[in-house]
């Protein structure tokens, strides 16, 4: 049986977590999505040190990093940041990533619907781009209403999916969220 955790959710340093995997019989671990905290040259080795491995990686969608903010620079530099992510990702070796598309506690839009919808499918046009260039899938992960006001259910992430029209785009369905 595989078996994986996240890391994103535990204040403590990566080594003590990927230990910890490892001694509980884990295969692989999703690492934050934080990749200006993770250095691949240093995670791999530590990774394959304790026969772990990066299967994928969440982003973490904090104040700032909004793929449909009415702020062009705020959404130039959430591509920017999910790109940095994917590149993480390939660089450890992992498959997909997880992309929540808007902050994470914005429950009120700022934009009208559509105009909201169409950031959110160029923004993610641009990061399939990205993904297909490293060989990561990205995921579109619906998250409940309580913490973002954008694709809080499956058949919402199917149609960005359908609508960003990538064959490396799909849906992340995570029980916890959903």
């Amino acid at each position: 049986m595989k078996l994986s955790m996240h890391n994103w959710m535990r204040a403590e340093p990566l080594e003590v977590t990927v230990a910890r995997l490892a001694r509980c019989g884990y295969d692989a671990i999703e690492i934050s999505g934080e990749p200006a905290r993770y250095d691949p040259r240093e995670v791999r080795p530590l990774l394959e040190r304790h026969g772990i491995r990066c299967c994928g990686s969440v982003t973490l969608m904090t104040d700032g990093r909004d793929l449909i903010s009415p702020d062009p620079e705020v959404r130039r530099s959430s591509v920017q940041y999910v790109n940095d992510c994917l590149t993480m990702v390939h660089e450890l070796g992992g498959e997909f990533l997880c992309v929540v598309p808007s902050t994470v506690g914005k429950t009120v839009p700022l934009a009208e619907a559509e105009q909201e919808w169409a950031w959110g499918v160029e923004s993610l046009r641009q990061c399939a781009e990205w993904a297909d260039r490293q060989g990561v899938r990205i995921g579109i992960e619906p998250i409940n209403r309580f913490e973002t006001c954008f694709i809080n259910r499956g058949d919402q992430a199917l149609a960005l999916v359908d609508a960003v029209g990538a064959p490396n785009v799909g849906v992340v369905l995570d029980a916890f969220h959903i």
